[in-house]
């Protein structure tokens, strides 16, 4: 028995009971999945075969194995990473405005249950906003804060991991740390809040997993 191991498990599982009522009183619907495994499960449980389907950049995507699923065959999957050249991605970005369903992830959420997204191109948080029919959208509870401002806080800390992981040369790679840069490989112009799902509930579909996945 590992004790460490149990608690952090039982601490994870409180904190995810405690954000689905604050999800599902904001009008989203909610699932809650203890491995990468189980939400890969209730992803295919949510996803009608045959649907167009498109995402935003995620780690978590690729760590859940969501991205092996989407290229499966079963959906029609608007496939960004397959674009050859930049005028391609940003046509099959494009696209994503007219998905069934958009997946990606949050970059943090906070303690009442409002999701928070930061991008460079703005094309996933206009995405989140307005397009797609539905937005499935994975995040573990390590992402949990306890309000917009420690969000920001957390963002500024991780996103220099991310900026690294794209091979990008901007001031935070060099030093670890965000200097709020005007680099134009800059990753972080585009900071969005989604406070509630109440004028179309059940657009969110939001899948907790106890496992941590992405930055």
């Amino acid at each position: 028995m590992n004790l460490r191991n149990d608690l952090w498990i039982w601490k994870k599982g409180k904190v995810a009971e405690h954000l689905e009522k604050r999800l599902k009183a904001k009008k989203h619907e909610v699932w809650i999945a203890r491995s990468g495994e189980e939400a890969l499960e209730i992803l295919e449980e949510i996803l009608p075969e045959d649907s167009v389907v498109a995402v935003g950049g995620s780690l978590t995507l690729a760590d859940t194995g969501a991205l092996d699923l989407l290229k499966s065959g079963r959906y029609n999957f608007i496939d960004r990473y397959s674009a050859r050249t930049a005028e391609e991605q940003e046509e099959l970005q494009r696209k994503a405005f007219w998905a069934d369903y958009f997946l990606t992830s949050a970059n943090a959420i906070t303690e009442d249950g409002k999701l928070v997204f930061l991008d460079g191109n703005g094309n996933r948080v206009a995405a989140v906003v307005y397009g797609p029919k539905y937005v499935i959208v994975i995040v573990s509870v390590n992402k949990v804060v306890r309000d917009v401002q420690e969000a920001r806080e957390r963002l500024r800390y991780i996103s220099p991991m991310n900026s690294k992981r794209l091979n990008l040369s901007t001031p935070c790679v060099e030093t670890g740390f965000c200097a709020d840069c005007s680099s134009p490989q800059r990753i972080c112009d585009y900071f969005m809040v989604v406070e509630s799902g109440a004028r179309h509930p059940g657009r969110f579909k939001i899948i907790l997993t106890l496992e941590d996945f992405g930055l």
